[in-house]
């Protein structure tokens, strides 16, 4: 688990300012769920046979013995806590969620036991044009972020879950006949999860899953319908893809559609966005039958692209420095601070509270990042004047009354 520092926060709130604007844009809207579910919620959506709930989850039983669970991930309590609430009952909901979960996984760069994630989740619409919206709104946010030239888009189509059954037998049945080749983690799989091996990311088994039977040979006309619909609205509006068949992504409950938008600027870490329809969980969760489609980008790693990128538009966390020297500017000086935010709401202003000479407050007020250094003296106090320096052009300080001032800060921050 790691920390955000000050210096770092900065970066967090230039992205998070974007993606809601984004978000916003498509009509999609916020829910907050709890940080701890019940620990069956996440047995029955993730699949008790998955890494997740076998070597990942923070569990632990509270005072009443009941097993609760520190979310690994966002889908199954949005979908529990819509289920739970009534919202899938002939609505349809344009869903998006943001905070941390948890993962008891080997830390390394860009992979945290305690991680931020952003979630995006849609119910209720069952035509390809709400899987097609969910990339093309990713594909606005990486534009609007300037890293749209370091990702690019993964699709795969999985079917249905009876279409995966057929496919299964035939893909089971190809790795026991070279079963001395897997690994270790493929040998787990392969009477639990087999579909797992394709993604399996072990150079050694590159060559055997490359040979393997595609599971795109094995679905349906609907199906391939569906898939082909997205990759004609992706085309339309020239949205660059590739598809890759041996996308499966690593939990159990998505059928249909499966994306990802992947990075080679990050070194292992390369998945920076994944999703896909997922309509029988619904049905997993007690739920009538509905349809899903959703998609969750971890920010740790949104970061790490961000950090390649020069002049990003981050907001000041200064505005205005306020000196103060002199007794009677102690007291002036902070019924000015408090006049100028009540008549700038917007304005970011840091005051001198520990003293010093007018020379080492002004080196605080250039250190601070600040535009403008407001300087009350004595003097000032007594002639109803107040003194203010532009600290980023080489302009003379002026001495105006405080309603001028206040003009002047108004034209610098709206």
């Amino acid at each position: 688990m790691h920390d955000v520092l000050p210096g770092q926060t900065l970066l967090w709130h230039y992205a998070e300012g974007v993606i809601k604007e984004v978000l916003s844009s498509y009509g999609y809207s916020e829910i907050r769920t709890p940080i701890v579910e019940k620990t069956e919620l996440f047995k029955r959506s993730i699949g008790e046979v998955t890494d997740i709930v076998e070597k990942e989850m923070y569990t632990f039983d509270d005072r009443n013995g009941d097993s609760l669970t520190l979310r690994p991930e966002g889908t199954a309590g949005c979908l529990r806590a819509c289920l739970e609430h009534g919202l899938l009952h002939h609505q349809t909901h344009r869903l998006w969620y943001y905070g941390p979960m948890y993962r008891h996984e080997r830390p390394q760069k860009g992979r945290y036991r305690q991680f931020v994630q952003l979630g995006v989740e849609t119910y209720g619409m069952a035509g390809p044009d709400i899987d097609a919206e969910l990339i093309l709104l990713m594909h606005r946010l990486w534009q609007k972020l300037g890293v749209r030239d370091k990702v690019r888009l993964e699709l795969n189509t999985l079917g249905t879950i009876e279409e995966r059954m057929g496919y299964r037998d035939v893909l089971v049945a190809y790795f026991q006949q070279h079963k001395d080749r897997l690994d270790e983690d493929s040998l787990r799989r392969l009477n639990t999860n087999p579909l797992r091996i394709l993604d399996s990311k072990n150079p050694e088994m590159r060559e055997i899953i490359a040979q393997a039977p595609e599971l795109m040979a094995h679905l349906g006309e609907d199906s391939l319908a569906h898939f082909k619909a997205i990759t004609g609205i992706l085309e339309d509006l020239g949205i660059a893809y590739t598809i890759n068949t041996r996308l499966v992504r690593g939990l159990d409950y998505y059928g249909k559609t499966v994306f990802e938008w992947v990075t080679d600027a990050l070194g292992a870490q390369g998945t920076v966005c994944a999703g896909g329809r997922y309509d029988s969980l619904i049905e997993q969760l007690g739920g009538k039958a509905n349809f899903a489609v959703g998609f969750a980008m971890g920010m740790e790693r949104l970061l790490a692209l961000l950090e390649l990128r020069d002049n990003i538009p981050l907001m000041k966390t200064v505005d205005a420095y306020l000196i103060r020297v002199g007794d009677k500017a102690q007291r002036a000086g902070m019924r000015l601070a408090e006049t100028l935010r009540d008549e700038l709401p917007g304005l970011k202003l840091e005051i001198s509270v520990d003293g010093g000479s007018f020379k080492s407050q002004f080196k605080k007020a250039d250190k601070s990042g600040a535009d403008f250094a407001i300087i009350l003296g004595d003097d000032e106090v007594e002639s109803g004047l107040i003194g203010i320096k532009n600290l980023r052009q080489d302009q003379a300080q002026q001495n105006l009354p405080v309603a001028e001032v206040i003009n002047l800060l108004r034209t610098r921050i709206e």
